[in-house]
């Protein structure tokens, strides 16, 4: 679908009479949501805008010129976070938060991030349209890199924002072309220097609230538009690698090998019957896989593989990640090979404080949608800020639970339902 398409299939069968009121504009939000899908747009209709690219950058921009438009003070900081703000009634409240990020996975969806950016963009454009002063002060954020597509890596922003970069191991990093994030950075204006001096002191925030799609089937298959998060999923990425002995796949006979693939292949398979042995909201899956030499005729001497391991509760993640590490080295003395693992990315899971969710609850009862509760297995930049400010989530139901996807989608309806729900919020706060 190109743009035009997208608002059109959004407009379809929006119900304008019942929910473009108080300031808020559903064919408004239709609009920004196929604008921004125009960029980055793939041969098969999906977003490729990564993090840190030019893509990126132009959503910004984008977003930045309507946040001005809506009378909001705009700042970027060194990481290229940007920051909307409006100011309070009570200029000695700090802030509340909200928004997303606008990068995607590579061929990624047109909802993903972007959608809790531009809703609550939305809040502030009502607000203007009646003339309403929000007591605290509201800022509406846009994160750079949440999903780390360029350097396996994530949250790049959110991160840098709190403080929590490891300076030495981000210098370091080498992206898909063999660029380094330095000069990855330069590509985009920005610098180094900057980016390690982005940290913001966290008492200007009082709280932040994140509307995303659910990327699950939940809502959906309860016919319920929106629902209250209670907990984040940490995710930790082991690298793990199994190292055996090229050979001539004619000349040499099957007792005689070391197929760094056959034990790599093992533990794929092995892998799906671990999560249920911890938790019944634990996950683990193998999504990236590099074989070497990768020649048809070659037995494989080299796999290294990827395994994604997440749970909402940290003590049954940390099982988990042992129980693959445990099978992982158990299948490479079965066949004999050399094994080693690194884990590239760990982060804690986070529980929503039940304050936040109470809020939450009292919001959709008011807009008189039914509460319903859910775990993100999603990771997300409220799972960084939630370490230290207060943090909610509103996850707005996805069709087919379909995310990282061209077909990504969540219809017009739910997402306006969003809109109000966090526009009560905020005023309720």
């Amino acid at each position: 679908m190109n743009g035009q398409e997208v608002y059109t299939r959004l407009i379809e069968n929006y119900n304008e009479s019942g929910l473009s009121r108080s300031g808020v504009s559903g064919k408004r939000l239709a609009s920004r949501i196929s604008d921004i899908s125009e960029i980055g747009r793939t041969e098969e209709g999906g977003s490729h805008r990564i993090g840190f690219s030019k893509e990126e950058k132009q959503a910004k921009q984008l977003v930045m010129k309507w946040m001005t438009e809506a009378g909001l003070e705009v700042k970027e900081d060194g990481a290229g976070n940007v920051f909307g703000r409006l100011e309070g009634r009570d200029k000695q409240l700090s802030a509340l938060l909200s928004g997303s990020h606008a990068d995607t996975v590579p061929n990624g969806g047109h909802f993903d991030g972007i959608l809790g950016v531009l809703v609550a963009l939305e809040v502030a454009e009502a607000w203007k349209e009646t003339g309403y002063i929000p007591e605290y002060p509201y800022e509406v954020v846009i994160f750079s890199d949440e999903e780390g597509a360029r350097f396996n890596d994530g949250f790049t922003g959110s991160r840098s924002m709190t403080g929590i970069v490891d300076m030495e191991k981000q210098k370091k990093l080498i992206d898909y072309e063999g660029n380094s994030f330095e000069k990855v950075l330069n590509q985009v204006d920005l610098t180094s220097e900057q980016f390690f001096s982005a940290k913001r002191d966290l008492k200007e925030i009082e709280a932040f609230i994140e509307v995303h799609i659910e990327q699950g089937i939940l809502l959906e298959k309860s016919d319920i538009p929106v629902g209250i998060v209670s907990g984040i999923a940490g995710p930790s990425w082991l690298e793990i690698t199994y190292r055996g002995t090229a050979g001539h796949a004619g000349n040499t006979p099957m007792n005689h090998r070391n197929d760094a693939l056959v034990a790599a292949g093992e533990l794929v398979c092995h892998i799906p019957s671990l999560p249920m042995k911890v938790s019944s909201t634990a996950v683990a899956t193998v999504g990236k896989m590099e074989v070497k030499p990768n020649g048809i005729n070659v037995i494989p001497g080299e796999v290294t593989l990827f395994v994604d391991i997440r749970d909402i509760y940290e003590h049954t993640r940390d099982e988990l990640i042992k129980l693959v590490i445990n099978a992982a080295e158990d299948i490479s003395k079965k066949h004999k090979i050399e094994s080693e693992y690194n884990e590239v990315l760990k982060i804690e899971p986070v529980p929503i404080k039940e304050k936040m969710m109470e809020k939450l609850k009292r919001s959709i009862e008011a807009k008189g949608i039914e509460p319903f509760f859910l775990p993100s297995g999603a990771g997300h930049d409220s799972m960084i800020l939630g370490r230290f400010i207060p943090t909610a989530m509103l996850f707005v139901q996805s069709k087919d639970g379909i995310s990282h996807n061209p077909l990504e989608w969540s219809s017009l309806n739910d997402c306006v339902h969003s809109v109000h729900v966090l526009k009560h919020f905020l005023e309720n706060y």
